[in-house]
């Protein structure tokens, strides 16, 4: 029984011991880690930054001890005229050769800048303000139609033309040069949705089907509900039904819009009031995202027309006016939400 007990707490010291230690390493490992981290920092050499400029700021930095044998370095390895602009993430304890190695590979830091799904050109443009740290603004002032044109569209107005996506820059980029490249991520993905798309679906051409993607994006941000509510519209389009969907009309509305929607707004005249029109909206009427282009030209094959949020972000679809009638008293009215998501009776 001793020897037992004695084994026992021998392998109790034993578990404990190499717990302590397992502790010790792993606390060692963080420690290392943040260190690490604050042993490092940002460095920009700013375009058109000279040699010496670029080896005092070092020095004024005190990230090199010796401004002179850092130039003698460069000369020697042939690195003076191979430095490139941009913002560098260093470590502070690099070595001269290290920095540079760095500066002469154009391994720059990238910054992530992001266009939200849904957005509309309005608020795509007040997204770009809080990214003024890393990009240079250069359409703050400008109009609709100098934008379209800065970035080579051929399109009158901007709305839905920017790719909903997130775009690493490098800092120092100018926004037209980043909605340049939305604007051709946008058609490249649209045109190769458009190629393989099915012959059968309503569109005339992908600007239609860039329109029904926006109503899409809208309509709900359910990724999986995507190709049924565009499944949905398709259904209408096929029978010459009113599309009857909300987010249009408030495109329509403007400032106008406050909030709600009146029965007066539903019957007002308008080029976005689907509630009246029998087509599509003349433009997109939001920013759009790969998932919605892809839901417009890939729709679920289904026999709903009717759909009506449950407020819990999902939608119920009903494939008759009763059913749907039942589903609006049952989410909508009896919640008094005004924004139906889905046809009026």
């Amino acid at each position: 029984m001793k020897k037992v007990f004695i084994t026992l707490l021998f392998l109790s010291v034993t578990v404990a011991a190499a717990g302590y230690y397992l502790w010790l390493d792993i606390h060692k490992i963080m420690a290392q880690e943040n260190q690490a981290q604050l042993s490092q920092q940002n460095f920009i050499i700013k375009r058109g930054t000279g040699f010496n400029r670029l080896t005092a700021q070092l020095k004024e930095q005190g990230l090199i001890d010796n401004a002179q044998y850092f130039k003698l370095y460069a000369k020697y390895y042939q690195y003076g005229k191979k430095i490139q602009a941009g913002e560098y993430l260093i470590n502070v304890n690099a070595s001269p050769i290290d920095l540079l190695k760095l500066f002469s590979s154009g391994k720059v830091v990238r910054h992530n800048v992001t266009f939200i799904e849904g957005s509309n050109i309005q608020e795509l443009r007040a997204q770009l303000l809080k990214y003024r740290s890393v990009i240079e603004l250069k359409s703050t002032d400008m109009t609709e139609q100098q934008i379209l044109a800065a970035i080579g569209a051929k399109e009158s107005k901007l709305e839905g033309l920017l790719l909903a996506e997130t775009y690493r820059v490098e800092r120092g980029t100018s926004d037209i040069a980043l909605l340049k490249r939305a604007y051709k991520a946008m058609h490249k993905l649209l045109d190769e949705q458009w190629q393989s798309r099915n012959k059968k679906l309503p569109y005339k051409n992908a600007y239609e089907a860039l329109i029904m993607a926006s109503i899409v994006e809208k309509e709900t941000g359910a990724s999986k509900e995507r190709p049924v509510i565009a499944g949905v519209f398709v259904n209408r389009m096929r029978i010459g039904m009113k599309l009857q969907t909300d987010p249009t009309v408030i495109y329509g509305m403007g400032d106008r819009y406050k909030g709600n929607i009146t029965r007066a707004d539903l019957r007002r005249p308008s080029a976005y009031n689907t509630y009246v029109i029998k087509r599509l909206p003349p433009t997109p009427i939001s920013t759009v995202g790969p998932e919605a282009i892809k839901a417009a030209l890939n729709p679920v094959k289904t026999k709903y027309l009717y759909f009506v949020a449950k407020g819990d972000g999902s939608h119920y679809f009903s494939k008759s006016l009763r059913e749907h009638n039942n589903a609006v008293r049952k989410y909508q009215l009896r919640r008094k939400k005004s924004y139906r998501s889905a046809p009026a009776n």
